[in-house]
């Protein structure tokens, strides 16, 4: 629903969140009273001690204080789980039950300072179990005040006096008019100053350059831009990403199929084509895990990868001059040697090197697949974070080739990074006067499997025989002709519902919108939704079929906007369009579609539908296309099918069962016979 309003801003909590929390808060002040009331009721003749009349009124005041307590949050909890997410009527008077609750905290923090100074004082010579009790009383009066500030700090929303842009009923939302333009204009400024902050303060451990200061102020744009045009709070977008992921899984309970994809026959020649790049992918998979160094060996052998570093790490390194950037103790290349099981002798060029728009990376003679491989390496640092986030577009001219080509702004200017270093330092020269009959092989995952694509695209008239292995790439790298370009010489492979393999710009509008329709149209109390979504992500079961105001609505109807819709939207943004007849996802002109690179692979599970796989997991791979990858998908694995280790996984499963029925036909075994 909208925000809280209280003492004039807006809150980032809405009135019907606090069903949970206020519940548990009056269940540890029941047990917290009763607890009390026994304590007073044992001891009630006992007070005749000395200070003995402080304590007897400290809890008897304790005890009609949190009668109080408990009566207002009781109420509290009570007009909370009224209404639905769009409908906050039936709770209207909660304000003035939480401005009684809140003016409760004044006496509860007088009794505890009260409570605090007179068991601090050494005259009280009252029994021991009645003072240690009035210790317990006083700490918990004390952590109950502390939770209630860290909670009320988390909420504060530092634009809640300026973000809210409603107009009355009955006025024309014109927002060109110079006085809606100008308080527009303020809060966009507001909103873009507060980004800023934010992310300077994640990013404070980093040292801060000329090229940070631009990234935290396109990025800061990129946010604000995105969330100041709905009016929904955290648990909101909760609620509706657990909607849409029931909601989802029905659609995939139905007989058909909601994806298009490439079919093929086992016996066709795409499938012999797919075969192979599947084991090229396995292969070459390896290269782009590698370049993570140490933190991904460490991840992928927890018990035994620091030993083994320790140990043989610094035997055998290439000279100083071959690597730029820290290798403390010679980890990273350590992690690099014994993933890949190449020698020291075999690498061209290492760089640790890493700056916003400046990436890890290095080069090595791969002998197996005679390839000189150039492996870039995925994000892993703040400064990855901010390559990843400076999501603009700028134009990418192929002299000869293409002119007009949309890419992602961050991840090219990364790429031109290495391409300098790959050209103007020589090092591809000296890799192929090294070994001069080699085909170049750019990989990478993820950041690096966007950097390896586009860095591929620059290197391609040079090297006409390139190749690139995009793994788990993001989705919004390419324009349409630039990415129906690189199907000659890129292959992108996907596993199950990855949400990096699906992120741009317009399909996060797209989710946003889906979202908003969503939580408005829903029936139910949020506090159903998230206990029940709770319960089926971790347990599983069948969705909720839970019913919605579209329920019983015409066809004509669906294409207009809810009243309930509009409520939730601070102003109508040209990124929020209903269900109408037009394109889907439509976006800001400001954010044109971008696509995956290449020919794609998508790997997905064959029992992605259960919670609990077992480890023996089976795999199925096809060709598929970027229409696929145009929408979100929710899913408890949507950053698990991202990772590394799970991609190569996949890779190597696919690849060795390749392998078997290879064997089983040359024996001339027949698996289905069995």
């Amino acid at each position: 629903m909208p925000g809280l309003v209280l003492f004039g801003r807006r809150w980032a909590i809405g009135s019907d969140d606090f069903v949970l929390p206020g519940a548990f808060e009056l269940f540890v002040r029941l047990v917290w009273w009763i607890g009390i009331l026994v304590l007073y009721a044992v001891h009630k003749g006992q007070f005749d001690c000395p200070g003995g009349g402080l304590l007897h009124s400290y809890l008897l005041g304790l005890i009609v204080l949190l009668a109080f307590i408990i009566c207002a949050l009781s109420a509290l909890v009570y007009i909370s789980m009224q209404g639905t997410i769009s409908n906050p009527g039936p709770r209207k008077s909660l304000p003035k039950i939480l401005y009684t609750r809140l003016l409760l905290y004044f006496p509860e923090f007088i009794w505890a300072v009260v409570g605090a100074v007179w068991v601090s004082d050494n005259s009280v010579q009252c029994e021991k179990t009645v003072i240690n009790g009035v210790i317990g009383t006083v700490i918990a009066s004390w952590i109950i005040i502390i939770f209630t500030i860290i909670g009320a700090v988390i909420v504060f929303d530092p634009l809640g006096g300026k973000k809210t842009f409603y107009l009355p009923e009955g006025v024309s939302r014109n927002l060109e008019s110079s006085q809606s333009g100008q308080l527009l204009y303020n809060v966009k400024s507001s909103a873009t100053r507060v980004w800023e902050k934010r992310i300077r303060l994640l990013c404070c451990c980093i040292v801060q350059d000329d090229d940070h200061r631009v990234a935290f102020t396109s990025i800061a744009e990129l946010f604000r831009n995105y969330f100041s045009d709905t009016d929904l709070v955290p648990s909101d977008i909760a609620a509706g990403l657990i909607l849409l992921h029931q909601e989802q899984d029905k659609m995939e309970n139905c007989p058909k199929e909601p994806e298009e994809v490439l079919c093929h026959s086992p016996s066709s020649l795409v499938s012999d084509d797919l075969d192979v790049e599947l084991e090229n992918a396995a292969h070459y998979m390896l290269f782009a895990a590698a370049a993570y160094g140490w933190p991904y060996y460490v991840y992928t052998n927890p018990y035994t990868a620091l030993c083994k570093l320790n140990g043989d790490c610094c035997r055998n390194r290439p000279t100083d001059a071959d690597i730029t950037g820290s290798d403390r103790h010679n980890f990273h290349f350590g992690a690099i040697l014994k993933i890949t099981g190449l020698q020291y002798r075999d690498f061209i060029h290492i760089s640790f090197h890493n700056k916003i728009y400046e990436i890890p990376f290095f080069v090595a003679l791969d002998h197996k697949k005679e390839a000189i491989v150039v492996a870039v390496r995925g994000t892993l640092s703040f400064e990855d974070i901010l390559t990843d986030l400076s999501a603009d577009c700028e134009d990418l001219t192929l002299e000869e080739v293409l002119e007009n080509g949309f890419v992602h702004k961050g991840i090219t200017q990364a790429a031109n990074y290495i391409y300098r270093k790959l050209i103007n330092d020589g090092i591809l020269n000296q890799a192929f006067t090294i070994a001069p009959e080699y085909k170049l092989v750019i990989v990478g995952h993820s950041l690096g499997g966007g950097t390896a694509s586009i860095l591929a695209i620059m290197l391609r008239n040079s090297f006409p025989t390139l190749r690139c292995y995009a793994f788990s790439p993001p989705g919004g790298l390419l324009s349409k002709s630039l990415a129906d370009y690189t199907k000659h010489f890129i292959v992108s492979v996907i596993v199950g519902k990855d949400l990096v393999a699906r992120l741009s710009m317009p399909n996060m509008e797209d989710l946003k919108r889906r979202i908003v329709r969503i939580v408005a149209n829903c029936n139910r109390p949020k506090y159903q939704i998230l206990l029940r979504g709770c319960w089926y992500e971790v347990f599983g079961g069948d969705p909720d079929d839970f019913p919605t105001e579209l329920d019983g609505r015409n066809q004509d109807a669906l294409t207009q906007p809810l009243l309930a819709e509009e409520s939730l939207m601070v102003h109508r943004s040209p990124s929020y369009n209903a269900l109408e007849e037009e394109p889907h996802l439509n976006s800001p002109p400001q954010y044109p579609h971008l696509y995956l690179p290449g020919k794609i692979i998508h790997v997905v599970e064959e029992c992605s539908s259960r919670r609990l796989c077992s480890s023996d997991i089976k795999y199925t791979a096809r060709w598929s296309n970027e229409t696929v990858f145009s929408s979100i998908l929710i899913s408890p694995k949507m950053i698990t099918d991202h990772m590394p280790d799970v991609v190569l996984k996949a890779l190597n499963s696919l690849s060795q069962e390749h392998a078997s029925c290879l064997s089983c036909q040359t024996r001339g075994y027949d698996p289905s016979a069995v």
